[in-house]
């Protein structure tokens, strides 16, 4: 019931924060909608800025312009919520009850601390862990906090001066130059040539132009609007002047860090523990009462039986669990740890495994984010050298912003040895890039002095200005038939995935030194240079390995759906359907969970709906990874099972995830899902064999109660019994795997394990109820002298002689049963065990064999046995591998698998 108050009450605050990123980009849209001076008079402001008493009170009435993260936890909540899960909760129960019965009310002869101090012992190991390794919640808060903590200039009643961003209001106008960080969310009332870098909003490395214009856009995502700049991006080149619109929590970059302050869902990890736990804690409160009533009632000392019972709780609890489960998912941090992978959150070890999902962005994670010059055409489509040339003294000699295509250009040119070509040439002027143009030129003149106009941009603007082409040396007209051909070429280019651009050129211009953009006219098309985002090496075949594995990959970009479709196509993701931001807006939830499992490629996404994708897979029931670069993925890298950051991540989004790789290989993606699986193995062995044993010893316990007229197993007997068997499993973290075993993803399945109990527990209770009678009628009157009951028979000999007959017999069959069912193969011959955990089963049965033989064992109350013992031990066990066995494969044939 609290869980699911939780779970209500978690999604009403998501649905409130996705309310409140509706508004807030609503909000952003209708300014750029809006003409400059009607913002103005919204905000009570003008281009002279702000009075300083105005501000004041609008900081007294909103606040400082600063993202605020959720408060920390103190210490006492931290030990609280470490401590606070089912099992810990039963053991501490356990040590409490214990403490009273062998302490506080026992005789002084008989006090002993001993459960106590195991229990206690698991549970403080348990938690400390927890601790540990509780996720650092606030930090990707806190830096998104560090990014914005510096100065800007502000103008104030006409005044210029810097100010620390957290005094800015609504209305405030401030000036941007280059390598300034906008400092809250901005509506650009002048700019000059101003290029930002919304990289760590988009992922998209290209910066974006500025304008001041309203936008005539239709578009709901305010990162499309060319007139809006945001809090925590930066100018790359040019200035202008703009009006804050938006300040803190208000931001664009506020509704993100609301999102990554957001309290994590539950993993798969988490609901699978947690319903193994409440399986296991159910057969005990069924178990316990009825040992307890029956022994109660059968030998009349309802202390004794109270006691019992008390073990028999523990004896069903598996107190190791949270160790086992820590020491699994360590071993796997340090294996990955070898390939260079930081695994932050250990529980996301076992997530890798059960993924069946991988969401991932495109740039900088499939791609390199590194631009390349892959091609240079004449307009037919054939590679042309001088093109090359062309476009090379354009980016050479152009002044400002060098963008990406312009180093892509230039880092070609270099390796084809053109470095030598800029001091053929003295730039006489230059014509800047602009966003109406799009394009920009260079005058040059050689050494002849002959002068020329070379100028390279946008296709369809280039277009608008030639009214030649060059073709083999050759200058023709340029027909509407050679536009056509030469569009379609720009396109075919543009779907294999490539960035294009036309250059032009033309001799002897007619002005002498003071060119404009009217010189843009009657130019010779030369031909086209495009550009490419690779696919990193490893892109391809870590995509086939993970669809090899069962994990289905999906790409959730922000970047536009041709280039998008051409890298997917590229590394063998299927292209059939692409879904963009805008069909998803408009889709209810009910419609985007049918379309999440038909579709592979999402482009043209803002991070609330990456964010959204994933939701919508992970209530479809499957377990998602998301793969990411930027702050836009961290949103949705908190909302997966699995956060994955690359190595050219930027912080925040590496502080977001549970794993980052350090290196660009991303083999080691296969790598962590097998790791992964492996942890899950031996974690559900341990669990599967310990739950199975336990209850088979409980319910031969039952048995007993109800006909033996003494307790087959003292409490300090099973206390025992069960701390070398739990020691004896410490090696499971380093079992071997069978290899199909790893070729699926694996999830919790809490009611497998209940019928796993059910059918594999009572076979070690047929061999336990034939060790009851070999003792009670054969060994135990043998040793004594008589039967139970006899005149001159030794009860105490008796008892302790069947005490030790069922404790060496309950730890032989609980410790090599391991090997029965570590693997649905046959063991030893199929399947081997790894050599810790056949050393550890020896070492367990040897300790074990020998305590009777002990002062030890006399003091826990056992007696040494006879040979011929031994001899039907062998017997019994041989029996009892080979009933498992049997069991083992009837069992697979009904539910599947075995683990």
């Amino acid at each position: 019931m609290i869980k699911k108050i939780n779970e209500t009450k978690l999604r009403k605050i998501n649905e409130e924060n996705e309310k409140n990123k509706k508004r807030i980009s609503i909000k952003l849209v209708q300014y750029a909608l809006t003409d400059s001076g009607d913002i103005f008079e919204e905000l009570g402001s003008n281009i002279n800025g702000l009075k300083d008493k105005e501000v004041l009170v609008k900081i007294n009435e909103h606040g400082l312009n600063e993202i605020r993260t959720k408060d920390k936890n103190t210490l006492l909540k931290k030990i609280a919520n470490a401590f606070i899960n089912p099992f810990t909760i039963v053991l501490a129960l356990l040590a409490l009850v214990s403490f009273i019965t062998d302490y506080l009310i026992a005789a002084v002869s008989d006090k002993d601390l001993t459960t106590v101090t195991i229990i206690l012992t698991m549970v403080l190991i348990s938690g400390l862990l927890r601790i540990i390794q509780e996720g650092k919640s606030n930090k990707a808060g806190e830096k998104l906090n560090n990014m914005i903590k510096t100065t800007c200039t502000v103008i104030r009643e006409g005044r210029e001066y810097e100010t620390k961003m957290q005094n800015l209001v609504c209305g405030d106008i401030v000036k941007l130059s280059a390598g300034d960080m906008i400092p809250a969310d901005i509506r650009i009332i002048t700019a000059k040539d101003l290029f930002i870098s919304q990289a760590s909003m988009t992922g998209e490395s290209e910066p974006v132009e500025k304008m001041s214009q309203k936008s005539i856009n239709s578009s709901n995502n305010p990162l499309d609007y060319e007139n809006l700049a945001f809090m925590g991006t930066n100018v790359i080149s040019g200035s202008a002047i703009g009006i804050v619109i938006s300040t803190g929590d208000n931001t664009l970059l506020g509704t993100m860090a609301e999102s990554l302050n957001e309290k994590r869902e539950s993993t798969s990890f988490d609901k699978g523990v947690n319903s193994v736990s409440f399986v296991l804690i159910k057969f005990m409160a069924i178990m316990v009462p009825v040992v307890f009533f029956i022994n109660g009632l059968t030998k009349g000392d309802w202390m004794d039986a109270f006691l019992f019972g008390i073990s028999i709780a523990v004896g069903l609890t598996p107190e190791m669990l949270p160790m086992i489960v820590t020491t699994n998912l360590a071993k796997g941090a340090v294996k990955m740890a070898k390939h260079k992978t930081i695994v932050k959150n250990l529980n996301s070890i076992q997530n890798f495994g059960a993924m069946d999902v991988l969401c991932t962005d495109k740039t900088g994670t499939l791609t390199e984010d590194k631009i390349i010059l892959e091609r240079y055409l004449d307009i037919h489509g054939n590679e042309d050298i001088r093109v090359l040339k062309h476009g090379y003294l354009v980016s050479a000699f152009q002044t400002g912003l060098k963008n990406l295509l312009d180093v892509a250009i230039l880092e070609h040119g270099h390796k084809d040895g053109l470095k030598d070509l800029e001091n053929k040439y003295v730039k006489v002027d230059e014509i800047p890039f602009d966003f109406t143009r799009r394009r920009m030129s260079v005058v040059l003149k050689d050494k002849n002095k002959k002068t020329q106009l070379i100028t390279k941009g946008a296709v369809e603007e280039m277009l608008q200005i030639c009214s030649f082409a060059e073709y083999k040396g050759e200058v023709c007209e340029l027909t509407k038939e050679i536009k056509d051909e030469i569009v379609k070429t720009a396109e075919k280019l543009n779907e294999n995935g490539m960035r294009v651009i036309a250059v032009a050129q033309k001799n002897n211009p007619s002005s002498e030194d003071n060119f404009s953009v009217k010189d843009e006219i009657n130019m010779v098309l030369m031909g086209y240079i495009a550009f490419l985002d690779p696919p990193k090496e490893s892109t391809i075949d870590a995509i086939e390995a993970l669809k090899k594995n069962g994990v289905e990959v999906k790409v959730l970009t922000g970047d536009n759906e041709k280039v998008t479709k051409h890298v997917c196509s590229k590394v063998n993701i299927n292209v059939n359907k692409i879904l963009l931001g805008t069909d998803i807006e408009n889709m209810s939830d009910d419609e985007l969970k049918v379309q999440v499992e038909k579709v592979n490629i999402f482009a043209k996404l803002s991070p609330s709906q990456k964010e959204r994708i994933v939701s919508i897979l992970r209530s479809n029931g499957h377990v998602v990874g998301f793969m990411g670069d930027g702050i836009n993925d961290a949103a949705a890298m908190k909302k997966s099972d699995v956060g994955i950051s690359v190595d050219t991540a930027v912080d925040i989004a590496k502080e977001s995830a549970d794993i980052i790789l350090l290196e660009k290989n991303l083999m080691v993606l296969e790598e962590g899902v097998i790791e992964g699986r492996k942890t899950f193995a031996n974690i559900i062995k341990y669990i599967k064999m310990t739950a199975s044993s336990n209850f088979g010893n409980m319910f031969s316990v039952l048995v007993a109660s109800a006909f033996l007229p003494f307790l087959p197993m003292l409490p300090a007997q099973l206390l025992v019994l069960n701390l070398i068997y739990d020691i004896s499993c410490i090696s499971i973290p380093w079992d071997n795997v069978d290899e199909e075993f790893l070729m699926v993803p694996r999830k919790w399945n809490a009611d497998s394990i209940g019928s796993f109990m059910k059918w594999i527990g009572p076979t070690s209770s047929v061999f336990d109820i034939i060790t009851y009678i070999l003792m009670f009628f054969v060994i135990c009157p043998m040793v004594s002298g008589g039967n139970f009951g006899d005149a001159n028979v030794n009860t105490a000999l008796f008892i302790a002689t069947f005490n030790a007959g069922w404790f060496i017999e309950s730890l032989w069959s609980q410790t090599l049963v391991i090997h029965m069912i570590r693997t649905p193969k046959l063991p030893f011959i199929q399947s081997r065990s790894s050599f810790s955990v056949l050393a550890c089963t020896i070492i367990a049965i040897f300790i074990g064999t020998i305590i009777p033989y002990t002062k030890f064992g006399t003091m826990l109350g056992m007696n040494a046995l006879p040979l011929i013992y031994f001899a039907a031990l062998a017997v019994i066990i041989f029996s009892y591998m080979i009933l498992v066995t049997i069991v083992k494969k009837i069992y697979i044939k009904k539910n599947g698998e075995l683990l």
